[in-house]
């Protein structure tokens, strides 16, 4: 079967191909090391992850780049607000270089946490501040940028066409635009490429513009082509990036090469949290470590993330994600079922699996479906080595570690064992059944709430009420 994705860029499914026949040159967009990754951003990276493995599964060899940024990314992606680095340096009153390795490393610590295969290339954004400098003297030089007293920005008047990701109208927009920011800008959406650093702004570079600092938005492109070239196959990043980040990636390469980047870009949609947005002010922004605290894996959140489509929105739960931790220990245990199985399975069905597989995540990387053939394997009446050895083959895509199944299980059960349900919570349950008994049903309503305010979830089945530690 043909190996399809989704093009943001021409709002469509296409079979892909790459420039080079059986190689891929792909860049996704890193994270800002200024506070923790939370699971909305790991979502991303997941997408990131299963990405390349299905790349690899259908025999490609990947050149794979994720920038690290340090510096240059204000609040807003306008060009507003403070310097992300400058605001966490002021917060925790660190050194900034000493606040980005320490969030780096624990964003790359989550990464392995998750599985996530990582890119060939990671590469810092202070550490590529020279090839920044050349690629604005390459705009400059080719018209489509200008100077003013605060800094260098894009001229998007010289573009054939902006926006060209986001399809946004902004002849409707303009009126409206903010032009406080710098009103040396010939237009509202000109954005930023060098910015003249303030006198007490902390990272900055000598630049033939003074001591300044890069925009955001420079970083990808300079960093791409760097490492990648002109132009590439596939870039990836959140929808959250389609209608800044991103296009503005792509107006400063037609300013410096004339070229759209990448060929194919992919994004993936909005992680909701309880039917809602994540935010800080809400508290709902949860890193892995506080899943963990929950008692939820990080494979069980990454097999979470499978049951929905990366181009869907998709609402999180500590219901749901515990769900996810049960039925990733089924499918382990089931591994091992077959594992130890005798049972003798013909080829032709083993192949009928494949294809069913091969089928669902070269269609777009569609993991629901893909994740329906491996439940289909895993419950098997008959236990066989064949269907263990099929499941190991899916799990070079999904990225669940199976082959630890024995390791992981013990795991599981020992932290099950240690739990130990509080008498307060002991007594409410007894209310609650009671109230359910009597068919109170807005006492029993009650009682549950206060339960999940306490942090354990209840689910009411035929055998009784199910409690499980959020």
């Amino acid at each position: 079967m043909d190996l399809v994705f989704y093009n943001t860029l021409t709002r469509q499914k296409e079979n892909f191909k790459s420039i080079d026949e059986g190689k891929v040159k792909m860049y996704s967009c890193g994270p800002t090391v200024y506070n923790y990754a939370h699971i909305g951003n790991f979502r991303a990276y997941i997408l990131m992850d299963t990405l390349r493995r299905v790349l690899k599964y259908n025999g490609y060899e990947l050149k794979h780049v994720m920038n690290i940024t340090e510096e240059g990314h204000l609040e807003s992606d306008a060009d507003e607000g403070e310097d992300k680095m400058e605001k966490a340096a002021k917060r925790e009153k660190k050194d900034p270089y000493e606040i980005a390795n320490y969030y780096m490393n624990i964003f790359l610590s989550d990464m392995e946490k998750l599985n996530i295969d990582k890119p060939e290339i990671i590469t810092r954004a202070t550490d590529n501040i020279d090839q920044m400098i050349d690629y604005v003297k390459d705009i400059l030089k080719n018209g489509y940028a200008y100077e003013t007293s605060k800094g260098i920005y894009f001229d998007i008047s010289k573009l054939d066409k902006y926006p060209v990701l986001s399809n946004r109208n902004l002849d409707e927009q303009m009126a409206g635009a903010r032009v406080e920011v710098d009103k040396e800008k010939r237009n509202p959406y000109d954005f930023a490429l060098w910015i003249k650093a303030p006198e007490n702004h902390i990272m900055k570079w000598q630049s033939p513009w003074g001591l300044s600092y890069p925009g955001w938005h420079l970083e990808c492109s300079t960093m791409s082509r760097r490492f990648l070239g002109e132009q590439f196959d596939i870039h990836t990043g959140g929808v959250d990036h389609i209608p800044t980040h991103h296009e503005n990636e792509i107006a400063q390469s037609k300013g410096a090469t004339g070229r759209i980047p990448a060929k194919t870009w992919m994004h993936c949609e909005f992680l909701l949290v309880d039917g809602g947005k994540m935010s800080k002010s809400l508290g709902n922004t949860y890193t892995i470590s506080q899943l963990e605290e929950k008692g939820i894996t990080p494979l069980a959140f990454k097999l979470f993330c499978f049951t929905s489509h990366y181009r869907n929105k998709l609402n999180f739960t500590f219901e749901g994600a515990l769900g996810a931790q049960k039925a990733l220990e089924r499918l382990y245990d089931s591994y091992l079922k077959h594992e130890n199985g005798t049972a003798e399975i013909s080829e032709s069905e083993i192949e009928s699996y494949r294809q069913k597989f091969i089928n669902a995540i070269n269609d777009d990387m569609n993991m629901p479906a893909a994740m329906g053939v491996v439940w289909e394997v895993a419950r098997k009446n008959e236990k066989s080595k064949e269907f263990a050895n099929l499941l190991l083959e899916f799990d070079k895509v999904l990225g669940l570690n199976i082959i630890n199944s024995a390791k992981y299980l013990k795991e599981f059960s020992k932290d099950n064992n240690e739990e130990e349900i509080p008498e307060e919570i002991k007594n409410l349950l007894e209310e609650r059944k009671t109230a359910r008994e009597e068919k109170n049903w807005k006492k029993s309503d009650e009682l549950r709430d206060l339960i999940i305010s306490k942090g354990y979830s209840i689910k009411d089945t035929k055998e009784g009420m199910v409690l499980s530690k959020i």
